[in-house]
Order: C-alpha cells, then structure tokens, then sequence
C-alpha cells in the first residue's frame, strides 16, 4: 500500500515537473528581426547572439534584407500595409522615420522605464528618428560617402596627394588606368561607385550635383530646383566617366558591385560608405580576401566647381513594429544593440561609424577607423536634406530622381532634358505648396555635408 502511494505520488511530481518544464518552454520569446544584407552579416548575427546569451529566454531570427536600401523599404511597407506581426525589429534607412512612422512603435515610455540615456547620441542623429513627438527608432550607426583611393597606384604614377576635386580625380583615374592595363591588367578602371537606378544612385548624385552648387533637388523652403545649369552639368561630368574612367556595368553596381572590384585590385578609386574599409583590410581578424589590404586608405570626397565636396550623410535606424505580438522584449533588443558597448564593437569589427559621440575619440576605434575623426563635422553640422521637407514623399522623389539620372549615365536622354522633365515630375509629387525655382544664392559653407539617405 505504501509503495502503491510513493509510486502516485513520484507519478504526479514527474507530471508536475514536466508540465512546469513544458510551460518554461513556451514562456521562450522568439522575435524577429529585419536586417541589411550589405556587408559582413555575420557581425550581425554576432550582436545578436550576445543578445540572446544575456537574455535566455528570449530567441532572436534574423530574416535576411534585400541588399537595395529601394526594395528594403518595399518590403517594409507590404509588410507594414497587411499589418504583419512577422517582424518584430525593422532596420530601416535614416530617410524613412516620416514614412514608417504610424507603423512602429513610440518608443518614448520604454526609454524612460528603462532610464537610457538619450544624451549620449549626436542629437541630430537620435532626434531624427522624432516624428510628431514620437520617438520611433533608435540610431543604430551612421554613413557618409568617402573616397577610397589607392595610395600605391597613386606613388606609383607620380601623384603625391589625393585628388582634391571630381576633375583631378577624373585625369587621375585616366593616368593609371592606362598605365595598368599596358602593364597587363585589362580589367583595370579609374573609378567604381553606385551607378544602378535605386536609393544609391540618388546619394552618388546628389554628391556630384551639390559639390558643383547645383543645390539639394528641393530646397528646405520647398523649391523645386533641380533643373539648373550647375545640376546639369555635374550629371553630364558623370555620364562622360562612364566606358571611359568607369566600366559600362557600373550602371548596375550597388555598394557591394563597387567594392567587389576595388577589393580585387581592379580599381583606383572608389566612392562607397565606411563599412568598405575594414572589408578591404581582410576584415577584422585580417584574414578575409583581398589584393588591397594596406595599399589604400580614404578621404573626403573630392569638390565640385562650387570648391567643396560634398557628403551623402545617411545610416541606420532599428524601430518597433507596431503589429509585433512581444514588444517589450522587441524594444529590450533594440535598446541592447544601440547601447555604447555595441555601438564601439560594430565600429572595431564592421567600421561602421556609431551614433554614440564618445566613441568619436575613443582610441581603440581611432586605431581601427583612422579617419574617423574627420568626419566628426558631418554629424555635427549635417545641412538640409530632401527627406525632410518631402516627408512621406521623399521616396517617390528619389525613384523620379535616380530615374532621372539613369537614364543619362545609360545614354537614353541628356541631362538638360532629363532633368527639364524631373522639374515638371516632381512638381506634379508634391503638389501646390512646391515650386518650381532656382537655386538658392546663400548655398552652404565650404565643406559642406549634404544629408541625403545611405544606399547600403
């Protein structure tokens, strides 16, 4: 009797414990998050995985994005128009707050209750992702468009300096890519950017188009000036590089297009973002492939006629879907990637440029990013950007923009008649508060940055 009462009981302590381990496991919280594919991704999954190893009750999906900051955003939006509760993280483009911003969380509240201190991130960087007093994303890292540049070739043809304008950089590039394809290298090219039709082209071109004072396509006031002799000009400058400095298919390229050759020893030059260069080093154990690991190093993009360069200043945001079905754990994530400690290891082991202003003068990164004091004035005096006087618009502007620009860098039109028509497309956009004007005669200080959006 008393065996038959132990064995009833051993019985319910076992169906207790496994009925207890059974709702352990479900009380697991799997999230989901969105992130870019351009780059080294296992960095990603890095960041991640010390996230779930402090937070074990918490798994963590990465689904992988598309690598066009264009598609990225479609996705995003079909996403966030079906009211998906797929994705509980979104990476999204620094353009974008006014877009997504009825679909992400406030995540106001959550950074009070969990005493983050806002105060330690470029305020122009944090308080951008503020829409109507809803803070819907948290600055994850930040990007501006630099030159990379070959300092061998550069010794090795007689140039002691980078060029410091688009028309050195352009006879610069002609000298050593007739000099390395007579020593053997027909693949050889002066110069490799982001020539597809997409959110890169846009940030190439509106380098090109503002460092020859050809303005920021719509003025902060709201004028439409795009089509004006200075834009013009600097588009048809580009269309000439092509087939001659640049090859035919860098029509096509994206980030990674223009780094796969610049990495192969097959360029001079190269306009891409910072995450580039600890790629073409070997990585951040140096052992990654490439023909160019200490044979380049970057600098500010070079001028235009206006006598400055000019900058593309973008980055990345993550935000909270509003229709994620575990949001305080969702928020828990972004708080963890964006906090100092992250921002610092991605910059020593992505050379991505954090949003966190001590780590601008903090030596380990500076030996691992030597420029990056240099770009301390992008952050902090970044000019108007077309995002923000278009509003939601501001995709629908850039894919009329990047079209527009395609299509001369490709030959089927002109510049003076494609951007006569961009003028009249764009007017049409944005409707009766937009005009159509010239360029503004106070334009911005000498080197100047021009904050458009990142393609990356």
């Amino acid at each position: 009797m008393f065996k038959k009462k132990l064995l009833v009981m051993l019985s319910t302590v076992t169906m207790t414990a496994l009925a207890l381990t059974g709702v352990h496991a479900q009380s697991k919280t799997t999230l989901h998050i969105f992130l870019g594919s351009v780059g080294a991704i296992d960095k990603d999954k890095a960041q991640v995985q010390a996230f779930m190893d402090a937070n074990p009750n918490i798994d963590v999906q990465i689904v992988l994005a598309p690598q066009s900051a264009t598609d990225i955003l479609g996705v995003i939006q079909q996403d966030m128009a079906a009211k998906s509760s797929d994705i509980d993280v979104y990476q999204y483009d620094t353009i974008w707050p006014g877009i997504l911003a009825d679909n992400l969380v406030d995540l106001t509240p959550a950074i009070k209750s969990s005493n983050i201190d806002t105060s330690v991130y470029y305020p122009r960087l944090f308080n951008n992702d503020n829409v109507g007093g809803k803070q819907v994303g948290m600055p994850w890292f930040t990007d501006a468009g630099i030159l990379y540049y070959r300092t061998d070739l550069l010794k090795k043809y007689g140039f002691d300096h980078p060029p410091a304008t688009l028309t050195e950089m352009a006879s610069m590039a002609a000298t050593i890519q007739a000099g390395e394809r007579k020593g053997g290298n027909a693949d050889f090219w002066g110069f490799v950017f982001q020539g597809n039709a997409y959110e890169g082209l846009t940030c190439d071109a509106l380098e090109w188009q503002y460092s020859n004072g050809g303005g920021l396509i719509v003025e902060p006031d709201g004028t439409i000036d795009v089509n004006n002799p200075k834009a013009i000009a600097a588009i048809d400058q580009a269309a000439k590089w092509i087939g001659t400095i640049a090859p035919p298919g860098v029509t096509s390229y994206q980030e990674e297009d223009a780094r796969g050759v610049f990495q192969a020893g097959n360029a001079a030059f190269m306009r891409n973002w910072p995450y580039a260069y600890i790629l073409g080093q070997g990585g951040a154990d140096g052992t990654a492939s490439t023909k160019v690991k200490g044979l380049f190093d970057v600098e500010p993009l070079p001028a235009g006629d206006a006598g400055h360069g000019a900058a593309a200043l973008g980055g990345w945001q993550l935000g909270v879907s509003a229709y994620s079905q575990h949001i305080p754990e969702a928020e828990k994530l972004i708080f963890f990637l964006t906090n100092p400690e992250q921002e610092k290891w991605r910059a020593l082991n992505e050379s991505e440029l954090p949003t966190v202003k001590a780590a601008y003068s903090d030596p380990d990164i500076a030996k691992q990013i030597p420029f990056i004091a240099k770009l301390v004035p992008v952050f902090e005096n970044a000019s108007p950007r077309p995002s923000t006087v278009t509003g939601a618009k501001y995709n629908d502007v850039s894919v009329a923009y990047f079209n527009a620009v395609h299509d001369v860098l490709t030959g089927k039109t002109d510049a003076k008649t494609s951007f006569a028509n961009l003028a009249i497309k764009l007017k049409g956009i944005l409707g009766s508060n937009f005009k159509i004007g010239p360029v503004p005669t106070e334009m911005a200080p000498a080197a100047a940055t021009m904050a458009a959006t990142t393609g990356s």
